[in-house]
């Protein structure tokens, strides 16, 4: 049995993974976690690590089953070809994605970093820089802006930030993550 390489339907990776596994086929879809911003709030969504694409394990012998179902499978767009020829994938790479979903951490990637620079769209403050300091844990984030000169720590909906680059002589101004700095609420 070897490894195939199957083409989904935009977003619908899912879909095709659960439509394949009902008719008894063995596949294999690596998921990531990652933090997003739904609604105004920062949530945890598990995505595919390959976007539109899932693994299939198939028997290219006669008595395994029937390739055709798979391309009219629900979600499911094509079986991925070079040419005329299945792509395949060794089954020692698939061990390494499993371990490696396996050892990855629990943790989800995090939009927004500890001492990344981010603009405030929205309310009295939009267009004002600053300094994204931390989650409060009440759905809101800390930044530090500068406020009448003094660096002053502001709760705001993470739906209200938007990441920016960082270009280093903007940075400098606050200290790198805005520690040992004098802080004011606001």
């Amino acid at each position: 049995m070897r490894w195939y390489v199957i083409h989904t339907k935009p977003r619908q990776e899912q879909r095709a993974l659960l439509n394949l596994q009902q008719q008894g086929y063995s596949c294999y879809l690596p998921l990531l976690a990652i933090e997003k911003l739904r609604h105004g709030a920062l949530t945890v969504v598990r995505e595919p690590l390959f976007s539109r694409y899932l693994f299939i394990q198939l028997d290219t012998g006669q008595a395994g089953p029937s390739w055709g179902p798979i391309r009219s499978t629900l979600g499911v767009s094509r079986l991925v070809t070079f040419g005329m020829e299945p792509a395949t994938i060794s089954a020692e790479l698939i061990e390494q994605l499993r371990s490696f979903n396996q050892t990855v951490r629990t943790d989800p990637e995090r939009l927004f970093k500890p001492g990344d620079l981010v603009q405030i769209k929205d309310g009295p403050f939009a267009g004002i820089e600053g300094i994204y300091q931390m989650d409060d844990g009440d759905r809101r984030a800390m930044v530090l802006i500068e406020l009448l000169s003094r660096p002053s720590a502001l709760a705001i909906s993470p739906g209200s930030l938007r990441k920016l680059p960082a270009p280093d002589a903007l940075h400098s101004r606050w200290n790198q993550s805005g520690e040992n700095l004098k802080v004011q609420r606001v």
